[in-house]
Parts: C-alpha cells; structure tokens; sequence
C-alpha cells in the first residue's frame, strides 16, 4: 500500500540550505540489556557532478563543485533474533542505499511531469522486502529475518518519508513535536479500528508486534509528502527511544539543542539512564542558516 499524502504547502519557497548549512548526526547504542545492536542506521546525500574529461582551459578557473540535490537518512530496527535482526537492518539499509543511487534520475527530475518520486520510494521498499525473504528462503539460518525501515529524502523544499514498521519520524517546529510517521504494530491497528482503547497501546504487548516489515509476513509501505523548512528540526528512531524517552523530554531536549551531535548523544543517553532495555538509536537533521 503506498499512501502519498501531502500534509500542507511549505509556507513559502525559499533558497535551499548550502551543504555548510546542513546539521545532522546519528547514533546507535545497544542499550543495557540486548547481547547484539540489532539497529543501523545511515546518512547521505544525493549530487549531481560535472566532470570535465579534458579542456585546454586552466581548470582550477572553472567551478567544480557537485550540486546537492537530496539528503537522506535512514533507521533500520532488526527482528528475529540472534544475528538475524543484525543482517536484516544491514541488508535493508544496503538495498535502499543501492536502489537510491540507481534510480538517481528520477531525483534530479522529481519536479517534472510524470517523475512519481512516491511510487519510486514504495519500488524501493518492495526491493528490500523480496531481497531479504530471497535471503531467508536461500539460507535455514536466515529464516525468520525482518526489520523496520523508516527513511527521510529531503528534496528541498519537500521531505518523503518512508516508513515500514515502528520506527519513527517526528518534526520539531515552533515549540511543537509532531510524530509524522503511524507506528504499523498489531495495537495501533486494533486502536485505529476501535478494538482497543488508544491509552492501552503504549502499554499492550501488541506494541512490540509488527504488522508489516522488510522481510516478514507482510509489508506495508507508506510515503508522505511534507513541506520542508529552515526553522524545522527532523528526528528519526527507533523504539529503543521512545519506549524510555516521553515525548515532552524529547521537545525539550530539541528546544534548546546546540547541535545535532550534542542531542542526538543526550537522548541516547536518556534512554540508557531510563533502563536501555532495547537497542536505540537516533539521528537528528536541520538546517541552520549562517547568511
């Protein structure tokens, strides 16, 4: 299921943040309890490159830098125990990562008729899912491998946002943390139908069950279409988070955060002083104008 929705307009269409200007971090920690660090996660950028083979022109005269055209960030959480979950994330985030670089085109033209940068996203979530499963069918030890995938590709002045299983993205904007992303677990199903009250699903244990990952029973893809902005603050993870963390501390703490580095490492570390039952990571992105 691919659902491209377009929360509301950017407010207006401003230059785009240089590569200077770009804050963003990542970290992972396998908490205090799990044996293996079951997450990964990654952050890149997409360029167009102008290569000069050869010219009877002194080169050095001759602009040369590689045009940003997209940023991305990417949380994998493994499932299926043991190393599995470990591969699992690992080999989503490789696939995804392949896929984006060869289906570069599609992101230099995504503001030209007929160029479905949303369809392209739910392509490359199936990709990761058949790959996985061909990887379990092929290999006993294997079997059982799955994880989440949750990946941010800002093209200014858009973000798209695909999302597989539980790990989330928020937006922290004037003073207001919005989570963006719909955790696909059994509980939040059961809530959106009206089966189970919303103020159990935090604390069912339905909350830890999939409904739909890279690799399992089945997969959901889900893109979003959302404005972009200089004052906006992105925040990806995985629920080693926010099982620990409550979102008021996490509005805090990107209230007042000095750089990307320095609160991405504090709310890890959050979430080890609250117990660190499970793998955590966290990556953080903004841009931060120096004109």
């Amino acid at each position: 299921m691919i659902h491209t929705e377009e929360v509301a307009q950017p407010d207006e269409v401003s230059r785009k943040p240089r590569d200077d200007e770009l804050d963003a971090y990542g970290v992972t920690d396998r908490g205090k309890v799990r044996a293996e660090n079951q997450d990964h996660f990654l952050l890149g950028s997409l360029r167009k490159r102008l290569q000069i083979r050869q010219s009877s022109l002194a080169l050095d005269k001759i602009p040369l830098a590689e045009e940003r055209v997209a940023s991305f960030m990417m949380v994998a959480d493994g499932v299926g125990g043991g190393l599995k979950g470990e591969q699992a994330s690992r080999m989503a985030l490789e696939v995804a990562t392949r896929y984006i670089a060869e289906g570069a085109r599609c992101y230099y033209r995504f503001d030209e008729e007929g160029v479905d940068l949303g369809h392209s996203l739910e392509e490359g979530a199936k990709r990761c899912h058949e790959a996985l499963q061909e990887r379990a069918a092929s290999d006993p030890e294997a079997a059982g491998m799955a994880t989440t995938l949750t990946l941010y590709i800002g093209v200014w002045p858009w973000v798209y946002l695909l999302q597989v299983g539980d790990s989330r993205y928020y937006q922290y904007r004037d003073g207001a943390l919005t989570q963006i992303s719909r955790d696909q677990t059994l509980a939040q199903e059961l809530a959106d139908q009206g089966i189970m009250p919303r103020d159990l699903v935090e604390k069912s244990p339905l909350a830890n069950v999939l409904s739909s990952s890279i690799g399992g029973q089945q997969t959901a893809p889900v893109v979003t279409r959302i404005p972009n902005s200089w004052g906006t603050v992105h925040l990806l993870c995985s629920d080693g988070l926010t099982r620990h963390v409550p979102n008021e501390r996490i509005a805090e703490r990107l209230s007042a955060m000095p750089s990307a580095r320095k609160v991405a490492e504090e709310l890890v570390q959050d979430a080890l002083d609250a117990g660190g039952t499970d793998n955590i990571t966290v990556i953080v992105g903004r841009a931060v104008p120096k004109d």
